[in-house]
């Protein structure tokens, strides 16, 4: 995960930075609970022993608490103005700003995108394309996002005006995972191109999800992919987990996909 290798530390310092620039007098909602990113950190170390040592633990521990910290100030941020969050996570190329593209003249609903990528703002460029309001993060050399570049990007939308938020996390299958941003669902996508290993491969990923898509099922018949193998891997991880088969030129595993998130909007 990133926090082996150190790109999280340097990232957070530099976020911290950033969050003493904005006006935050008000008391920030925080509780003490493991949350999932503490528990992905928790099954880092357990499966990485050399990481055991206090320093190690310690620094892990307090970059996690700042990041819940600013996590639930996000939240309360939708919540005040009665917008979901959405958490949109994969391996690069699988599909998210296509999707988003592709919903976007079919929804029922205003939603805007924080759109996370190391270099460049060709996503959210797509996206403005389409008429969809999107803030590029440019995160440098950090492998994802964080509650306090959400944070930043959050500045940026006018949450008054939409009902949905995506944040469409840096492609990566691992430490996107670990870290809360401060939404309320987390949406993972595998595309059949991928390969089936990959929901075994990366079980803390897959755990963190409230909806799996699985994308470009129009190239099943061209890959050997046993799609129903998957499902069983997905709900071996997480048995009350919901998957959807996504396929963009079929408009109703589209519709599908927005059904399901007006459910959840209904239920909040």
């Amino acid at each position: 995960m990133c926090k082996d290798c150190g790109c999280v530390i340097a990232g957070q310092e530099n976020n911290h930075h950033h969050h003493h620039d904005h006006d935050h007098s008000h008391e920030h909602s925080h509780s003490h609970n493991h949350s999932a990113s503490h528990q992905a950190a928790h099954e880092t170390l357990h499966h990485n022993p050399q990481l055991n040592d206090a320093k190690t633990i310690s620094v892990i521990q307090k970059i996690l608490d700042k990041n819940d910290h600013e996590a639930a100030h996000n939240r309360a941020h939708f919540d005040n103005h009665k917008v979901l969050g959405i958490n949109l996570m994969s391996s690069p190329g699988s599909g998210k700003t296509t999707l988003l593209e592709n919903i976007a003249d079919m929804v029922d609903f205003k939603f805007a995108v924080v759109e996370g990528d190391l270099e460049t703002s060709r996503d959210a460029d797509r996206l403005k394309a389409k008429g969809i309001n999107a803030v590029q993060i440019q995160t440098g050399s950090a492998c994802h996002l964080d509650a306090f570049m959400v944070h930043k990007g959050l500045h940026d939308i006018s949450l008054d005006g939409i009902d949905v938020c995506f944040v469409e996390n840096v492609g990566n299958l691992v430490c996107p995972a670990s870290y809360d941003v401060g939404t309320h669902l987390n949406i993972v996508l595998v595309s059949v191109p991928e390969g089936e290993d990959k929901i075994a491969k990366y079980p803390v990923m897959f755990r963190s999800a409230d909806l799996i898509l699985i994308t470009k099922t129009d190239l099943l018949p061209y890959f050997d992919y046993d799609i129903e193998k998957e499902k069983m891997e997905a709900r071996k991880l997480k048995p009350n987990v919901d998957i959807l088969e996504v396929n963009i030129k079929d408009k109703q595993s589209l519709q599908n996909v927005i059904d399901w998130i007006n459910f959840k909007r209904k239920m909040r």
